[in-house]
């Protein structure tokens, strides 16, 4: 059974079971993207797994908050940071885990990476079943580029304002890491666009989508756990 638990009322929501927690941002993605592209994408995928899990399945609502420092020259960008999104995910599933026996974070924003890593493995110290796993799509781009667009002319293609498209910076991540680090995204691209949107299609974006269930799925099916929290191919 697949259910969103924010639809239930409480007597329906019986213990056990598998919560999946859809992470996400409010931040920019360029001048054509709107600021939930993250939550939208997280959300998504969540739902797309939820729904061919076996055994009872909630999607829980999705966290529309994250450690987006980086983003911070922009506009419209909110970031709670590492420590306060650490306590909130710790907390969450210290709250979830009174009647849940399973708890998997869909991280749809890499800046939350470390703090969900750190959140995590304090968790399963603490006995709890949980880990995350990351909405990733090998061989993307980086941010607000042809993947995430194409995602969300497929998701919420209302939503995309495909005119204002433009390339940002095309270098590999790896390259710009050190100043993207030291300086913030707005420094190494003005537009917010770490890729280029252009060739963006839904047809692409269901494609990925499906992919990066399909990728969900099977690690939860193993349930692996690495050492930073991730739940392993």
């Amino acid at each position: 059974m697949t259910t969103r638990l924010a639809d239930d009322a409480w007597p329906d929501v019986a213990e056990g079971g598998t919560v999946l927690v859809p992470l996400g941002s409010t931040e920019q993605h360029g001048p054509h993207l709107p600021l939930s592209t993250d939550t939208v994408i997280a959300a998504a995928v969540a739902d797309r797994v939820a729904a061919v899990l076996p055994g009872t399945v909630r999607v829980a609502p999705a966290v529309p908050y994250g450690a987006s420092g980086e983003h911070a020259g922009f506009p419209g960008t909110v970031s709670i940071g590492h420590e306060a999104l650490h306590t909130l995910l710790v907390e969450q599933v210290r709250s979830l885990a009174l009647w849940a026996a399973r708890v998997v974070f869909v991280n749809g924003h890499g800046g939350n990476t470390a703090a969900l890593g750190g959140a995590v493995r304090q968790l399963r110290d603490e006995g709890h079943d949980t880990a995350g796993l990351a909405c990733e799509a090998p061989g993307g781009d980086a941010h607000a580029g042809r993947t995430e667009t194409s995602l969300m002319l497929h998701l919420a293609p209302e939503q995309v304002r495909l005119p204002r498209a433009a390339p940002g910076e095309r270098r590999p991540i790896a390259a710009i890491l050190p100043e993207l680090r030291a300086h913030g995204v707005r420094f190494v691209a003005p537009n917010g666009v770490l890729g280029d949107p252009g060739g963006a299609t839904a047809d692409e974006g269901r494609r990925i989508l499906g992919a990066m269930a399909a990728d969900a799925v099977r690690r939860i099916t193993a349930w692996r756990v690495g050492p930073h929290g991730r739940l392993l191919p």
